[in-house]
């Protein structure tokens, strides 16, 4: 598979094939070797303090460890030579979560947010991930650094 067939394959993984993503709603809207975005829409579902109708905390921490994930999967996809679909999605099985943190910055007010990231570094067997979430109106909610299993 070439690299943009693996990004296709990834997006059906990170949004169809793993429950709690789909649980939470999230939707990847962009996935490019160099861009990754998520989105999850404000339902009652997701408060996590029904007096301030603010997005809970767990959701919030949630995204961003998606997100991370996801732009540790882009990273270590743009490193590997052309693969079969199996190879991929053993790579996929692989990636996981080490170490997350999560700063809360601002109440979880809004319509729908948005997660996006970055890699600060990428190794052998390792990523560490920047996330940040933010609502419709751009105001950041929560950032997180992630680091990340690849290899």
């Amino acid at each position: 598979m070439k690299l943009p067939e693996m990004l296709e394959l990834l997006k059906l993984i990170y949004e169809e094939r793993m429950p709690f993503n789909r649980l939470l709603g999230m939707r990847i809207v962009t996935l490019t070797p160099t861009d990754v975005e998520l989105r999850i829409e404000m339902r009652e579902e997701l408060v996590g303090n029904f007096v301030r109708e603010i997005l809970h905390g767990g959701v919030i921490s949630s995204v961003l460890d998606v997100a991370g994930g996801l732009v540790a999967s882009v990273e270590l996809f743009k490193h590997l030579e052309e693969m079969e679909r199996e190879e991929v999605s053993k790579h996929v099985a692989k990636i996981g979560t080490i170490d997350l943190r999560v700063d809360y910055l601002r109440p979880g007010k809004g319509e729908y947010f948005t997660a996006t990231g970055s890699v600060l570094r990428k190794g052998s067997k390792v990523a560490v991930v920047r996330t940040e979430l933010c609502n419709e109106q751009k105001v950041l909610i929560a950032a997180g650094t992630g680091t990340y299993l690849v290899g």
